[in-house]
């Protein structure tokens, strides 16, 4: 029987808020590893968490408070420019 678990392996917080995450796709085959996969992300404040898992969940809740989500979000915006001169 095939069986697949999604592991969290790291969780980083840089300083400006953002939250790294590697998970490893492990495919067990009668409970032996046949295959083995790392995917890495960086996920944003405030981004939205409801396909993440518990310890990611937890780590965000922690990390972006809502300083570090207002902070995050005046950068992104982007001064227009003054083309009439």
């Amino acid at each position: 029987m095939l069986e697949e678990k999604r592991v969290v392996d790291q969780i980083e917080v840089t300083g400006q808020g953002f939250i790294g995450v590697q998970t490893i796709n492990v495919i067990l085959r009668d409970g032996v590893e046949v295959a083995r996969s790392y995917h890495r992300k960086m996920i944003a404040p405030g981004d939205d968490l409801s396909a993440e898992l518990p310890d990611v969940v937890s780590h965000a809740s922690i990390a972006w408070t809502p300083e570090v989500v207002a902070a995050y979000k005046a950068a992104q915006v982007k001064p227009a420019l003054d083309v009439a001169k």
